[in-house]
């Protein structure tokens, strides 16, 4: 059934991959601009991670041993890269954490990701605090979508989200593209490269085929759950082409604004 998934998928897979988008980030100016609204995909994609550790192991007390062991140490392991990894400096920091710094080392604006980490610190409900922040559509609607998945419960359908919704959607040339502009710029850009390549590393090595397993490991032999384990999938691309496009638009029409 596995396989069956990937088939289901691949099509929205291969237009992510060969997105536009990747040929319009070009500049300083359009780094920034796709970094700021990325950065909420970096953040909400660890949501899925926690919500899945919650789900699949022993997260109150008093502690009981988890339902299902190999899930269990599927997230386990996979929490431990994603939220304790080593940046470029060997410090341990989350990916989001790893990303935000990227995003300073360039000049772009966190304020915004900042401010909604404020509010939520305080206690407002997400999807208030989405509606208010201000984001465009394109972003709001992709957390909208993450947190009623999150929020649904269903541990299948959030595992298949977190699975297609990885960074190793981000294709090679884009990753030279930003080296090139790394050397022409005096190394200004060494930490998000080192971001991409870490992510697209872990998830193509272990997470990937982890989080693969994962899925078969929730579904096992029930159709419905497979279902709408592929359905799931193929919204969260979806979800992912309609951020893309909504940030490429933004790209191209400031753009214009400077010519």
């Amino acid at each position: 059934m596995i396989e069956n998934l990937k088939i289901e998928v691949s099509k929205y897979r291969d237009q992510l991959i060969k997105h536009p988008i990747y040929g319009n980030i070009d500049s300083i100016n359009s780094l920034k601009q796709f970094m700021e609204s990325h950065v909420y995909a970096v953040w909400d994609f660890m949501s899925l991670v926690k919500k899945l550790q919650m789900d699949l192991t022993t997260t109150t007390l008093p502690w009981q041993p988890p339902e299902n062991n190999a899930a269990a140490r599927l997230i386990n392991e996979i929490v431990w890269g994603e939220e304790t990894d080593l940046d470029k400096d060997g410090n341990s920091v989350s990916h989001f954490e790893m990303y935000l710094n990227a995003m300073r080392q360039i000049n772009a604006n966190t304020q915004r990701i900042e401010k909604l980490l404020d509010g939520l610190r305080e206690g407002n409900d997400i999807f208030d605090t989405i509606d208010r922040a201000g984001l465009p559509e394109y972003v709001a609607n992709f957390l909208n979508f993450t947190f009623r998945i999150i929020e649904e419960g269903k541990t299948h359908k959030i595992a298949a989200v977190f699975t297609f919704g990885r960074e190793d959607l981000i294709p090679d040339m884009f990753i030279s593209m930003i080296k090139k502009m790394n050397i022409e710029n005096e190394r200004k850009f060494d930490q998000i490269i080192y971001y991409f390549e870490r992510h697209i590393e872990v998830d193509g090595d272990s997470h990937g085929p982890m989080a693969l397993d994962m899925i078969k490991n929730l579904c096992g032999s029930d159709p419905l759950k497979w279902e709408e384990a592929i359905s799931a999938s193929k919204s969260a691309l979806q979800k992912r082409i309609s951020l893309w496009n909504g940030i490429n638009l933004q790209i191209i029409q400031n753009e214009k604004a400077l010519m």
